[in-house]
């Protein structure tokens, strides 16, 4: 659902190469080495050619809303990654894209959970209640036209014993996640009820994805007869 970098992903602002298309095309760098993002452009068949982590500083402003911080980290990432994109010349004339996602209880920001109980507080405020995940993707075009769409999602968790949330601290899967939770994985079990997308939830909202590309003019269905 949020940023966490892939296993090998380089510590330097080099990119890594994406696994080759089947068909060639227009460019495309994903600004994420986020495994969970890959596998969700993969999921509708559109195949990056290189992943260009932006690190960057995610700690909320003062009085900034949610909604605004997720829409500010996905545009400063693209600012990194378009920086870097602009210094390699085999990423010139590049679409690019850039997602970030904010899991709040009101104005509340939960964090990206990297300690034990970082995550085990935030599953103890989610228990029994609702909350809002706010995902915003930003495209690149090679034109430098920039699009941008903000995609809000309520999620409503059951209520969580201490033997559950003992048993989910311990599969670790919680680490890096925003919120302390990964929806795709085993805290899908908690989900009551979900208003919104469920792939923005995951980290990038796949319809909006599309739309902002398409209207970019990249060919998004440009591999689907090469899958089998």
């Amino acid at each position: 659902m949020n940023d966490a970098l892939l296993q090998d992903a380089p510590t330097d602002p080099a990119a890594t190469s994406a696994p080759d298309r089947p068909v060639a095309g227009p460019h495309l760098v994903l600004a994420s080495a986020s495994p969970r993002r890959l596998a969700l452009l993969q999921q509708i068949g559109i195949e990056p050619d290189a992943l260009l982590p932006a690190d960057i500083d995610e700690t909320p402003r003062k009085s900034e809303s949610p909604r605004e911080l997720a829409r500010r980290l996905a545009r400063s990432k693209l600012d990194v990654a378009q920086d870097a994109a602009r210094r390699r010349d085999d990423m010139r004339g590049s679409y690019l894209i850039a997602a970030d996602t904010v899991v709040a209880v009101g104005r509340r920001v939960l964090p990206k959970a990297e300690r034990l109980d970082e995550a085990a507080d935030c599953l103890r405020l989610l228990s029994g209640r609702a909350h809002r995940v706010y995902t915003a993707v930003c495209v690149l075009s090679p034109k430098d036209r920039r699009r941008e769409r903000l995609v809000e999602s309520r999620v409503r968790f059951k209520r969580l014993s201490t033997r559950e949330i003992e048993a989910y601290l311990s599969s670790g899967e919680w680490r890096g996640k925003a919120g302390g939770y990964a929806i795709q994985g085993l805290a899908g079990a908690f989900v009551v009820k979900l208003v919104g997308s469920h792939s923005a939830v995951v980290g990038l909202p796949l319809y909006e994805t599309v739309s902002l590309l398409e209207g970019e003019g990249f060919p998004v269905r440009r591999n689907w007869g090469a899958i089998a």
